[in-house]
């Protein structure tokens, strides 16, 4: 652990090849990411988990996954089921509080069943975020609610639920992406409200949920407390906003750095990351070259964020056997709440 790189990777494939498996054993990245395109088959990824795990000498490294449900489910049929959006889980909420908390849970609960079984332990969930009238689709329905407080309790009963499985959560994408007009992934947002809006809407659900482990960032420029950084590379709203006002003290990881909303090349994003008091730089896209930009710029992890990732790492081992829940039962329960597709 101590010799961990402070940086999550993504591989490009079903297996790691050679040159993937020589740049991780060489380079010891604390996790790794999947997608889609590294899943096909139960036992095809078991053995990948296995191979990463393997690859860096770490049977405990955490190995993540985006699985919300609706559009951003990485596992889908017949890998798993095909789940709602978080929004139709906020309608249930909207309509009956405690059904709405209980589907939150149940979803999560479900999602880690899928999941543990392949080894996978983190998953890339609650969206915190808030949407705003007129923001980019690139949150919408991944988001639970446009009110504050809703999205807190639901996204508390989502990160219970993995808990219970045996999975941790990750926060995303703090300090809040909701008012983002545009698409990070192809643009950098703006973001132009006084700060007390800010701190009463779209930080107040991170800030509730300060005490989990681990958070994403967002590329996004808070131009009320940073005119000229987004969040993931601004000193400032990590060291004022993220662990100031909202007071998380967890494990702070990235977005991706290869996002086209940050400007550079990989690596000078990666090194202004670091900068900013970012934990852990994440790349998802699995280029050799890119990966190696990475790896270059990437230190090792050290002081505050090596005992926040010990301290995840700690907490998957406490919580990996699970609830001991009946897959069956809970699958008939949220079956039963009328939300699948």
């Amino acid at each position: 652990m101590s010799e961990s790189k402070a940086m999550i990777m993504g591989l490009k494939g079903l297996s790691p090849d050679a040159d993937e498996i020589a740049l991780f054993r060489a380079e010891r990245p604390w996790g790794f990411i999947l997608f889609a395109r590294n899943l096909s088959e139960p036992a095809q990824i078991s053995d990948l988990v296995a191979a990463l795990r393997d690859s860096v000498g770490r049977p405990e490294a955490p190995v993540l996954i985006d699985q919300e449900g609706g559009r951003v489910q990485r596992l889908r049929p017949p890998l798993a089921a095909r789940y709602p959006a978080p929004a139709v889980i906020g309608e249930i909420y909207r309509r009956d509080r405690e059904r709405g908390l209980r589907a939150a849970w149940l979803m999560s609960r479900l999602h880690a069943f899928d999941l543990a079984r392949y080894g996978i332990n983190v998953d890339c969930l609650p969206v915190l975020d808030v949407p705003v009238e007129g923001s980019t689709n690139a949150i919408g329905d991944r988001a639970y609610a446009t009110d504050p407080q809703a999205s807190a309790a639901m996204g508390q009963a989502a990160c219970d639920g993995l808990k219970a499985g045996g999975l941790l959560p990750v926060m995303k994408h703090i300090p809040g992406h909701g008012r983002a007009m545009v698409d990070s992934h192809h643009l950098l947002p703006l973001v132009d409200v006084l700060r007390e809006e800010l701190e009463a809407h779209d930080f107040a659900p991170f800030r509730a949920l300060r005490h989990e482990l681990m958070a994403m960032s967002a590329h996004v420029v808070y131009q009320a407390i940073d005119r000229d950084y987004p969040a993931t590379i601004s000193r400032k709203i990590v060291e004022e906003v993220i662990r100031g006002s909202i007071g998380f003290e967890g494990l702070l990881m990235s977005d991706d750095v290869s996002m086209n909303a940050l400007k550079g090349t990989i690596g000078e994003r990666a090194a202004a990351m670091a900068a900013a008091g970012t934990d852990i730089v994440l790349y998802c896209h699995g280029v050799m070259s890119e990966m190696i930009e990475v790896a270059t710029v990437t230190g090792p992890l050290q002081g505050a964020a090596l005992r926040r990732a010990q301290a995840v790492e700690q907490a998957l081992s406490e919580i990996a056997a699970g609830d001991g829940a009946d897959e069956a039962e809970l699958r008939a329960e949220f079956d039963g709440m009328g939300v699948m597709s």
